[in-house]
Order: C-alpha cells, then sequence, then structure tokens
C-alpha cells in the first residue's frame, strides 16, 4: 500500500446495518372526475389553480380576431367611431336637435361600453361550440371557456377608449372627479356579459339555434338600451321597469361617470339586482349542464 493512500472502513455498532442511499419519486396526486348530481357550486380555489389557462384563452381569442386582417386591431376603433357617425346623421336627418359636435361625444362613450358587452356576449355565447376539441380531450373547469371569451372583449376596449380621450379635448368636455368611477362601469359590463353569456353558452351545446338568435337578441338590446339616447328619454313611471335591462344602468352610469349629466339612481339599483340574479342563476344552470357537455357537444 502506498503511504499517501487513505483507507476508509464502516464500522457496525450494535447490530446496525449500513443502509444504501435511495431515492424516493415524488408522489403524483391522483384527481378522480365525477358527475355529481344536484345543483353544484363553483369551485373559486380550482378557477384560481387555472388562472394561466383562462390568460392564455383569452390572448388566444384575441389574436385569431385580428389574425389576417388588414386593418388589424384597428377594427376596434372603426366599428364604434363608423356606427356613432352613422347616428350621428340619421340624428341630424331626423331633426333632433343638440349642441355642436357633443353629440358625438354622448354617442361615442356609450357605444364603447356597450361594444365591449356585446363583443363579450356574442364570444361567450358560442365559446363552449368553438371549443368543442378542447371540451372532450382534457378536464378543465369549463367556466374558464366563457370566461376567457368575455376578458379578450377588455383590448377592444382599451384600445377603442385611445380616440375618446382626444375626442373629449376636440370638444372642450369638461372631466370631473367622476372619472375615477368608470372601471367600475367596465367591471359591471363585463359581469353583466358573463351573466348572460354563462346561460346563452350553455343552452347553446343543448341547441343550436342560440347562435341563430344572438345576433337577432344583440340588435334588439341594443335599441332597448340608453346608447344612442339618454335614459331620461324613459318615462319617469317607466324607468323602475327599464333598469331591468341590465344595461340600462350600466351605459347611464358609464356616460354619467365620464361626461356628467344624470346622476343614476333608483334604475341603476334595479340594473345591478338583474345583473346579480342573472348571475347567480347563469352559474348554477352551467355548472348544472356542465358534466353532458362533452357528450353532446
Amino acid at each position: 500500500m502506498n503511504a499517501g493512500a487513505t483507507t476508509s472502513s464502516t464500522v457496525v455498532t450494535g447490530g446496525a446495518k449500513p443502509q444504501a442511499e435511495t431515492s424516493v419519486a415524488p408522489r403524483i396526486p391522483v384527481v378522480r372526475v365525477q358527475a355529481r348530481p344536484g345543483w353544484i357550486g363553483v369551485n373559486l380555489r380550482e378557477l384560481w389553480q387555472y388562472r394561466d389557462l383562462l390568460g392564455f384563452l383569452a390572448s388566444r381569442d384575441v389574436k385569431v380576431r385580428y389574425k389576417q386582417t388588414a386593418l388589424g386591431v384597428a377594427w376596434a376603433i372603426v366599428q364604434p367611431l363608423l356606427e356613432t357617425i352613422a347616428w350621428f346623421l340619421l340624428m341630424r336627418l331626423g331633426g333632433v336637435q343638440f349642441g355642436g359636435g357633443s353629440y358625438i361625444v354622448y354617442t361615442y362613450a356609450a357605444m364603447l361600453i356597450w361594444k365591449l358587452f356585446e363583443s363579450a356576449l356574442t364570444q361567450a355565447s358560442n365559446s363552449l361550440v368553438s371549443n368543442q376539441q378542447l371540451l372532450t380531450k382534457v378536464y378543465f373547469p369549463r367556466l374558464i371557456i366563457p370566461a376567457a371569451a368575455v376578458l379578450s372583449g377588455l383590448m377592444d376596449f382599451a384600445i377603442a377608449s385611445a380616440l375618446l380621450i382626444p375626442m373629449m379635448v376636440w370638444f372642450h368636455t369638461p372631466v370631473t372627479a367622476t372619472i375615477l368611477l368608470v372601471p367600475v362601469f367596465v367591471v359591471l359590463a363585463v359581469v353583466a356579459a358573463l351573466a348572460v353569456g354563462l346561460w346563452l353558452s350553455a343552452l347553446n351545446v343543448q341547441y343550436r339555434d342560440v347562435r341563430y338568435l344572438v345576433p337577432f337578441l344583440v340588435r334588439i338590446w341594443f335599441l332597448a338600451s340608453p346608447v344612442v339616447y339618454s335614459a331620461s328619454a324613459v318615462p319617469e313611471k317607466w324607468r323602475m321597469l327599464y333598469g331591468l335591462n341590465p344595461m340600462a344602468g350600466v351605459v347611464g352610469g358609464f356616460r354619467w361617470a365620464l361626461l356628467g349629466g344624470d346622476v343614476p339612481g333608483g334604475m341603476f339599483a334595479v340594473s345591478m339586482a338583474t345583473t346579480a340574479l342573472l348571475l347567480v342563476g347563469g352559474l348554477f344552470y352551467f355548472r348544472r349542464m356542465e358534466k353532458t357537455f362533452a357528450d353532446v357537444v
């Protein structure tokens, strides 16, 4: 043995045996997915775990919407602007009096929040059918799909809102502290779209007639909402009933937050109560029908 060599030995005492080093593979949790009878609540914890999927589907919807288009995201501005100009001309031809160009700002502001609702509702109502291959292959909370479709409309809203600022400056529109409440009404518009979209998306899986009904419903809803006219044009005795339209309170409140004018009161409260009922009912109905989506779609 060389002098510089070192030796090592293992001393076993007390009858103990040397133990070899072992690596234990991490255990993969097993989740059993099965349908449960009755009305099923919403698992918020599970939705939070799939938040990355929610963001991915929302961004994908935005990219697909403007893929291979000549104007791209500029359509988000072109659509509400052209509709505003068309209604401006119709009002002029109809002899309706309004001061200067204030009607353009007045209508464009309401058109912004309406287009957010319209786009979100339309996308959500057809979201399950459009993602039928995803529904039948992978498990995830199905509520993610209509929610992502609704959130994708926020991009268009943000782009179109950029034109409103120079428009307000051009027409000397005063800005008040109520503008800080604008995000509140944006959230309420998204919630209203989700509430109705849950009903329509679940029904669309069972009855494909829904996709033909939605465009007609949206146009009637547009005329029934104070977008191109003021809610004050509705007789006082009918305003509480008019507030059953969720967008009556949202559009009126959004316009008030931006431009001032009539403060939303009882009609707004009725609209919010209607939205809450639609959302709760839509969530439970969606969850109730969720177990049949993969079989029917």
